[in-house]
């Protein structure tokens, strides 16, 4: 008896918490409003370039990473020498 009321508990629960969110995404996509367009990176970020001072944020952040202990660590990860030499490829 537990188990059956625990069970309807449960799919109650889901119900009322699925349903309205599956609701609405229907009615989107039968709206028309859902689309399959792409988003314009580039547009966005033209945008919202005004909305954030980079600069500020920079100076912020910059005792929070010790960037030459970050490079000493990662220095053995990473062939520079073979890097370098597909980047010079790549220009010429």
């Amino acid at each position: 008896m537990k188990r059956t009321a625990l069970f309807v508990l449960t799919a109650a629960i889901a119900a009322t918490t699925f349903s309205p969110a599956f609701a609405a995404a229907y009615s989107t996509y039968e709206s028309g409003e859902a689309t399959t367009d792409k988003v314009d990176f580039d547009k966005l970020r033209e945008e919202n370039r005004d909305k954030v001072d980079f600069d500020k944020l920079r100076e912020a952040n910059r005792d929070k990473v010790d960037f030459d202990k970050l490079r000493e660590e990662n220095r053995d990860k990473v062939d520079f020498d073979k890097l370098r030499e597909e980047n010079r490829d790549k220009t010429n």
